[in-house]
């Protein structure tokens, strides 16, 4: 970072500008897969501070919860008021939702770039 003060780029300007650029894509990408895509943010995020950074634990571990929590919320949503179902985009909004934001309040004010 001293360096790139040093070559005039302004850093806070950069870090917002490339924050808001990955929130903008994150929408598009959840808008674009729909709520049950949303799983997919949610679930890394959350292994990630149970198990640790290390890939090789954290891309297994995901792909097995995120399918467990997609069948929780399929059933869930198939009986919850049965004889009707209920889409499981809702199911999976309202168990990630939480999930979501407790991890983005916990970070406030933490800039990892």
């Amino acid at each position: 970072e001293a360096a790139a003060m040093h070559m005039g780029v302004a850093l806070e300007r950069l870090k917002t500008g490339a924050i808001l650029t990955v929130a903008c894509a994150t929408g598009a990408a959840v808008a674009v897969s729909g709520g049950i895509g949303f799983v997919g943010i949610v679930v890394p995020h959350l292994l990630r501070l149970a198990t640790g950074p290390d890939h090789r634990t954290l891309l297994p571990n995901a792909a097995l919860l995120g399918a467990s929590l997609l069948v929780l919320a399929d059933c869930i949503s198939r009986t919850l008021i049965a004889p009707a179902e209920l889409p499981i985009g809702i199911v999976t909004a309202v168990l990630g939702a939480p999930v979501f934001l407790w991890i983005l309040l916990r970070r406030r004010g933490v800039v990892d770039l």
